[in-house]
């Protein structure tokens, strides 16, 4: 059995730009996809960024328990993590890092216990937070009003995390990332 980083946030809190940051400092990682059943936005890949199915699929791969985690994140949008992929990256020898939402990352804990390190970044304020979404550009005002309330609702569980990495200024929020994710792999 092999190990897991958890990285888990609202939405904005720069989580993924961590997890990004990791994967070019600690070549032992590897990315874990999750499977979704939300639009592609940008220049977003299929099996790189997410795999992207319809909802046929990710609730027949429900009934099919192919899924080691899932969640209505949002109305009509599933995400979860197929264990195929975790199965995928232990064959190679490399730890699993997650990008993943608060509940989902709560969940693989409980799952995996002492082989997961689950890790909450936390922004700076609700605030800033709500900034950060609104200069993606990405969403609607709909889509921006929804994720606010779960960001909300996401920070009352940081305390419920093996760490609370806070990124208030992303650098030193990265250097703390790479010296617990170093300490947790050495273990």
């Amino acid at each position: 059995m092999g190990k897991l980083l958890i990285f888990s946030a609202p939405s904005g809190a720069g989580k993924t730009t961590i997890v990004h940051h990791l994967l070019t400092k600690f070549p032992e990682l590897e990315f874990s996809i999750s499977a979704t059943t939300r639009e592609r936005r940008g220049d977003e890949v299929h099996a790189k960024d997410y795999y992207f199915i319809t909802i046929k699929e990710f609730l027949h791969r429900i009934a099919k328990k192919q899924f080691v985690e899932f969640e209505e994140v949002y109305t009509g949008t599933f995400y979860g993590t197929l264990r195929q992929e975790i199965e995928r990256i232990w064959a190679k020898g490399k730890t699993v890092i997650f990008d993943i939402d608060v509940e989902g990352g709560l969940h693989l804990k409980r799952k995996y216990q002492d082989q997961a390190l689950a890790i909450f970044v936390q922004p700076p304020s609700l605030e800033v937070l709500k900034e950060r979404l609104t200069g993606r550009g990405t969403d609607s005002v709909e889509k921006l009003q929804e994720r606010f309330e779960k960001a909300e609702k996401e920070l009352n569980y940081a305390p419920k995390f093996d760490v609370i990495l806070k990124n208030y200024d992303l650098e030193t929020a990265c250097k703390e990332a790479e010296q617990l994710v170093g300490d947790f792999l050495k273990a």
